[in-house]
């Protein structure tokens, strides 16, 4: 129907104007955004000439078919299709189209101009090359891409995510806890953006009502079916576990709800997802970080809480309720009997080496280290916490005999790193800025005077302090499409880390002078 496209239409420019408004978007690149799209009632007209069709309407699995089958009659026969479903499989909806080998799923999150994940869903005969494909593609976009190698339900973050919301709700139900001392947890002792019952109303009690029903993971709660027959369906309403009408709600710090609950099986969803094939644990952490804006991923939490206790948990949780999703892993268990309970034992998800890490990954293969910079979901920024931790590696790697090289670089593909993280510090006092700004100088050093040849390897943003990492290193190498620079000045800062003393003696102090002065990134 024209009325929707109009507000298809009106919606992106309300977006763009926004943007232009918050100076996120000069006014003639939002005109030149507008001026590449296209709005048309006619499918033929709108895939004729296309590599690539998303669709992205309803979650019918028979309307999608019947779009597809459409769409089939127009597109070239080397377009590739594409759904931005949610859960929907796409085995199934690449069967019923005359190219199953380039029929994949590309589901964005919501809001997708902010949000950073695309999760990359291989079907059953989805060829390797539309999956690196439509890697490239959603890279070429700004976003980072997550592949999800076997088609399963809710691909990775809603497999996670749904569970760790529906069984919260059960736990209100049973009254095992009231909603804001499950939130309260969440929110003050590991810094979620939401708790699980305010994240089910801003989600939408709808849409979890929908999605328990369809997967079947855990039994949908009766008191989440209730709130669905009485339309209280979270923010949207104004209602749901919480009252809206006000804004979002305020939750006390409590204490007393015992976190492994929820904690738990989400470890455990990720155990059989590497199980199965479907992706490694790194790549899980990142989907979870960029899709639901948790500041730790399910695996790094697993280890640092250790899996010995997410193992006896979960064998309480399985004897209690009996849920497919409970029953304790065979490669969670195989890790504890080995020893490897995570963070305390060096070994479990990941490899901790000898020291102990939560911002950085540490590697080592074929006589070469890496370490990466771990934070995604903040651009990979330093923070006071993250510094330390890169000095205790340089530490451990300088007496290491088996490390030749070090390369350091930064978690996802969107950030080397975007400098320093004014949001994790609260004191701007002189004493205190002046205290940071030596401890970056002095780990900073350290990799300047680290015996061993050290390079950069820039995979995206390299702004501010995070430019002045790579400056202290003896070789930047930088991806196509990443960018450089010393942009403390459009802050109303001085480059405090290094940069005004290296930078000319890399560049010269004309250059110098232009990039700093001017805050000019390079590409």
């Amino acid at each position: 129907k024209q009325e929707f496209i109009d507000k298809a239409k009106e919606a992106i420019e309300k977006n763009l104007e926004k943007a232009v408004s918050k100076g996120k978007l000069s006014d003639q690149k939002a005109k030149e955004i507008l001026g590449r799209l296209k709005f048309t009632l006619s499918i033929e007209e709108a895939v004729k000439d296309a590599d690539l069709v998303i669709e992205a309407i309803p979650e019918v699995m028979d309307l999608k078919k019947s779009l597809f089958a459409e769409v089939q009659k127009h597109a070239k026969r080397e377009c590739i299709f594409a759904s931005n479903t949610s859960g929907l499989s796409i085995t199934e909806l690449g069967n019923s189209t005359d190219r199953p080998d380039k029929f994949v799923g590309l589901h964005f999150f919501n809001p997708p101009v902010v949000m950073q994940l695309v999760e990359v869903v291989k079907g059953e005969k989805t060829s390797d090359e539309t999956v690196s494909k439509c890697v490239e593609f959603v890279k070429s976009i700004g976003k980072t891409p997550v592949v999800v190698r076997k088609d399963v339900a809710g691909f990775i973050v809603n497999r996670i995510l749904v569970p760790y919301l529906t069984l919260a709700i059960e736990d209100i139900e049973k009254e095992i806890a009231k909603k804001e001392e499950i939130d309260s947890v969440f929110l003050y002792k590991y810094n979620f953006p939401m708790g699980p019952i305010e994240l089910s109303d801003f989600v939408g009690l709808d849409v979890l009502n929908f999605i328990g029903s369809q997967w079947g993971l855990v039994p949908t709660p009766r008191i989440l079916k209730e709130k669905f027959e009485k339309k209280e369906l979270g923010a949207k309403t104004g209602r749901g576990f919480y009252d809206w009408t006000s804004g979002r709600p305020k939750i006390p710090k409590l204490e007393g709800y015992d976190e492994l609950r929820l904690i738990a099986p989400m470890v455990n969803i990720a155990a059989e997802l590497i199980e199965l094939g479907v992706a490694e644990a790194k790549e899980i952490d990142t989907a979870m970080k960029l899709g639901t804006n948790m500041p730790k991923g399910v695996c790094e939490l697993g280890d640092e809480i250790g899996l010995d206790r997410i193992l006896s948990k979960l064998e309480e949780l399985y004897r209690g309720k009996g849920y497919g999703i409970l029953k304790p892993r065979e490669l969670l268990k195989k890790m504890v009997s080995e020893g490897r309970t995570g963070v305390k034992a060096g070994r479990g998800f990941y490899d901790y080496g000898r020291g102990t890490y939560k911002n950085i990954i540490l590697e080592k293969k074929d006589r070469i280290a890496k370490l990466t910079i771990n934070r995604p979901q903040k651009l990979n920024a330093l923070d006071v916490d993250t510094l330390e931790e890169i000095s205790s590696a340089l530490k451990e790697l300088e007496v290491d005999p088996e490390v030749r090289v070090l390369v350091i670089t930064g978690s996802g593909d969107r950030a080397f790193s975007a400098g320093f993280d004014l949001q994790s510090n609260a004191d701007f006092t002189r004493p205190r800025m002046l205290w940071i700004t030596h401890k970056g100088n002095e780990v900073f050093s350290q990799i300047e005077k680290f015996p061993k040849p050290v390079i950069a390897a820039i995979n995206g943003y390299a702004f501010g302090g995070g430019c002045e990492l790579a400056l202290a290193c003896d070789f930047r190498i930088m991806k196509k499409g990443a960018k450089i620079g010393l942009t403390e000045v459009a802050l109303g800062l001085i480059p405090g880390w290094g940069g005004t003393q290296r930078l000319p003696k890399i560049v010269g102090i004309a250059k110098a002078k232009e990039m700093i002065m001017l805050a000019k990134r390079l590409d």
